[in-house]
C-alpha cells in the first residue's frame, strides 16, 4: 500500500494520487517515480468522481479508489504500463462518504465517514468489487457537537496477523477491533478500545514489528501509543504523545491529518493541516516512546495524505489546497524530510507508492 514502493513490468516505478473532483481535482493521477531522485512526473489521469483515498492490491494489481460522495461507491482499476484501466462501473458500497479503503482476507472494506459504518465486499478472481456489501455501522457520538453528533468511521485497515480489521472512528473517540464472520465475510466487533473523549482519532498505523500501533487524532494533535495483542486482538492505550501544533503562526488550529512510520521502524511522521507542517518524531528509544525532533513545511497548504517509500529515504506529501504532491529527501540520521521537489495535481488528497 502507501507505505512501500516496486516497479511494474518495464521496470518503472509508479505512484497514483487521488484528488477531489469536486474541488476542481481530474481523479485518479499516474505519475512515473524516478528510481534515483524520487521526482514525480504526471503522466495520466483516470477520471472518476472524488477519489480521495486509494489503495492497492499488489497481488492482483488492482488499485481500488473510494468515491466519497454522499451515495458511496468504489472504483478498481487495473493498472497498466500506461496508467489505469477501469474494471467496470463504480461499485455500491451501501455508506456514504466513504474515506478509506483496504483489502484483505479477498475483501475490500470501506470506512464511511458520512453515515458512520464499515463496508466489506467480497472480490471476484479478477478483483472486481462483487455484492451485496455487508454493512457494519457504528454506535456512539462524542463531546464535540459539531464534528461527533454521530459515528463518523475515518479508517479501516487490517492488522499485521491479517486476523483483525480495525477502524478507527472520530466521532466516537474509539477504534473498533473486528474479526471477518468465517461464513460471510462481514465485519463483526470483538472489541472497542475507547481513546479520551474529544480527540477524535481519525487514522492509525502500525510499528512495523507488529506490536504497537500509533493513532492520530484529528480534533485534538496527539498521537496515542497503544500496544497491540495480535493474538487475542487487544489494542491497550499505553500514553499521549502531543503534536507540534503551530508553523509560522501560532494561531492557526491544527488538524492533524496522517501517520506514517518508516519501514526499518526509526521514525514516525505526522502531517498536520492548519500549520500545514510535517511532524518527525524518532523512536531511538524505543516504539512505544516517540520522540519530537523538529517539524518542517509541508511544502504546499492543507497536507492531506503522507507516503513513505520502502527505502525510507523518501517522504510524499498530498497538499490538498495548494494542488500537489511534494517530496521529501528524509535525514539517514534525524529523520528529518528535507524538499526535494513537487508535482502539480489539482486538490490533490491521497498518493500511493506502487
Amino acid at each position: 500500500m502507501s507505505g512501500a514502493d516496486s516497479t511494474d513490468h518495464r521496470g518503472e516505478h509508479r505512484a497514483y494520487i487521488g484528488s477531489f473532483t469536486s474541488g476542481g481535482g481530474r481523479g485518479v493521477t499516474t505519475a512515473a517515480v524516478d528510481p534515483v531522485t524520487g521526482a514525480l512526473t504526471a503522466l495520466s489521469v483516470a477520471a472518476t468522481d472524488d477519489p480521495s483515498y486509494l489503495a492497492l492490491d499488489r497481488d492482483t494489481g488492482v488499485l481500488y479508489a473510494v468515491n466519497e460522495t454522499e451515495e458511496g461507491a468504489v472504483t478498481a482499476f487495473r493498472t497498466t504500463a500506461d496508467g489505469l484501466a477501469p474494471l467496470g462501473a463504480a461499485f455500491r458500497v451501501g455508506g456514504s462518504g466513504p474515506t478509506h479503503l483496504s483489502v484483505s482476507g479477498g475483501r475490500l472494506h470501506t470506512a464511511n465517514y458520512t453515515s458512520g459504518s464499515v463496508s466489506s465486499l467480497p472480490l471476484a478472481a479478477d478483483g472486481t468489487p462483487a455484492g451485496p456489501a455487508r454493512v457494519l455501522p457504528h454506535e456512539g457520538a462524542g463531546p464535540d457537537a459539531d464534528r461527533q453528533e454521530r459515528p463518523h468511521a475515518h479508517q479501516v485497515l487490517p492488522d499485521p496477523t491479517g486476523r483483525w480489521v480495525l477502524s478507527v472512528d472520530l466521532g466516537t473517540d474509539s477504534v473498533r477491533i473486528c474479526a471477518p464472520d468465517p461464513a460471510t465475510g462481514a465485519l463483526r466487533v470483538h472489541a472497542e478500545t475507547a481513546l479520551r473523549a474529544g480527540t477524535g482519532p481519525r487514522h492509525l498505523v502500525f510499528h512495523p514489528e507488529g506490536t504497537v500501533v500509533y493513532v492520530l487524532h484529528e480534533l485534538e494533535p496527539q498521537v496515542t501509543v497503544c500496544r497491540w495483542n495480535g493474538a487475542s486482538g487487544e489494542l491497550e492505550p499505553v500514553r499521549e504523545v502531543p503534536v507540534a501544533s503551530t508553523g509560522s503562526s501560532g494561531a492557526v488550529r491544527a488538524y492533524p491529518s496522517a501517520v506514517v512510520a518508516s519501514p526499518d521502524g526509526r521514525f514516525l511522521w505526522v502531517a498536520v493541516r492548519g500549520a500545514d507542517v510535517i511532524a518527525a518524531f524518532s523512536l531511538a528509544d524505543g516504539p512505544e516512546e516517540p520522540r519530537p525532533t523538529g517539524t518542517v513545511d509541508c511544502g504546499g497548504a492543507w497536507p492531506r495524505d503522507l507516503a513513505v517509500d520502502s527505502s525510507g529515504r523518501r517522504l510524499y506529501a498530498a497538499n490538498e489546497r495548494s494542488g500537489d504532491v511534494t517530496w521529501f529527501d528524509v535525514d539517514p540520521l534525524t529523520g528529518l524530510p528535507h524538499r526535494a521537489g513537487s508535482v502539480a495535481v489539482p486538490a490533490a488528497t491521497c498518493v500511493v507508492l506502487g
